[in-house]
């Protein structure tokens, strides 16, 4: 047990070893890099991401995955300002642009669990398809028109602190509760580590999982309200590629893609290595393109180091 303990700490050492280098690297090669300014700038980036990698943890616990997440936050954004524009007011138009987050997970559960299709194909099919949507909604037009007090949850700030990154800090409190306080937490972990035996002991397997997509379709929605709040529009692109900076920071905080094991607490982690990467990318002016292929790399080095790890655990408890 002991062994077990320190091989995480050693892992998110790792990590944290790393971040450190990254953050001194921008920092001398920018001197704007430690700014106030930037560095409210970086946590309104990773407020979307941070929100959005809790439901994804729930999901990747499971030994699934969510790659509608990016299209989900899009089509929340444009809907809610469709909404928001014509006059509705504030709060209804929250809580069905929410609606809208829940019902595409809910359409993520239903073709998983009814049609057994994997999730990987699943969410790749709804990603594609809800961005289409977008594109059909909108005619690849933005949507302006927002109310100006709605630009507060986006923009606005409690102290020096974005009141973004106070919803984030929220979300993940909730999401540590529910996994290390509830029962059904207790089910999200036995679901990734073996469906079957759960299933056996009497929980409901499918039902879990619709809660699951359904919670990450939500936080998805809140992701693109913030998103939408903060560039004061609907953008047909909003979220795009989002999906990929998402599982990156998940795999990155230490929750194994094979289902079963992971901290959402050490996520944060992930969630801020990638808001500092994006970051420090754009103020060296290093192009989309590049910074693509750089994400890219990170993701693949982040399911290397998942996969051996899992590796050695199974090599040294034989």
């Amino acid at each position: 047990m002991v062994k077990s303990k320190l091989k995480i700490d050693w892992s998110s050492l790792g990590i944290l070893a790393a971040l450190f280098i990254m953050i001194i690297l921008f920092g001398s090669l920018n001197s704007n890099f430690f700014s106030v300014r930037n560095l409210g700038n970086i946590l309104r980036q990773i407020s979307i991401v941070g929100i959005c990698s809790v439901g994804m943890t729930l999901v990747i616990l499971t030994a699934g995955i969510d790659l509608s997440v990016g299209s989900v936050i899009g089509l929340a954004a444009v809907l809610g300002a469709y909404m928001l524009s014509s006059g509705m007011a504030i709060a209804l138009a929250v809580i069905l642009t929410l609606c809208i987050g829940a019902l595409a997970g809910l359409l993520n559960a239903f073709c998983i669990n009814v049609f057994k299709i994997p999730p990987l194909i699943t969410t790749l099919g709804t990603m594609t398809a809800l961005r289409g949507l977008i594109y059909v909604i909108t005619g690849g037009r933005s949507v302006y028109g927002l109310p100006k007090s709605f630009k507060i949850i986006g923009q606005g700030d409690c102290g020096f602190i974005p009141i973004s990154s106070i919803i984030m800090v929220i979300v993940f409190i909730i999401g540590y509760i529910i996994l290390n306080k509830t029962f059904f937490g207790r089910r999200i972990y036995g679901i990734g580590g073996n469906p079957e035996v759960c299933r056996l002991s009497g929980v409901r397997v499918k039902f879990e999982l619709t809660k699951i997509y359904v919670i990450a379709g939500i936080l998805a929605a809140l992701s693109g309200l913030i998103l939408m709040s903060k560039v004061n529009s609907g953008q047909p692109s909003a979220g795009d590629g989002y999906e990929m900076d998402i599982i990156t920071a998940v795999v990155l905080g230490g929750v194994s893609i094979s289902g079963g094991e992971g901290k959402i607490q050490k996520v944060i982690i992930g969630v801020i290595f990638m808001g500092i990467l994006a970051n420090g990318m754009m103020m060296l002016n290093i192009g989309e393109y590049q910074q693509r292929l750089v994400k890219g790399i990170v993701l693949i080095l982040a399911v290397a180091l998942d996969v051996f790890a899992k590796n050695l655990s199974h090599k040294s408890s034989k």
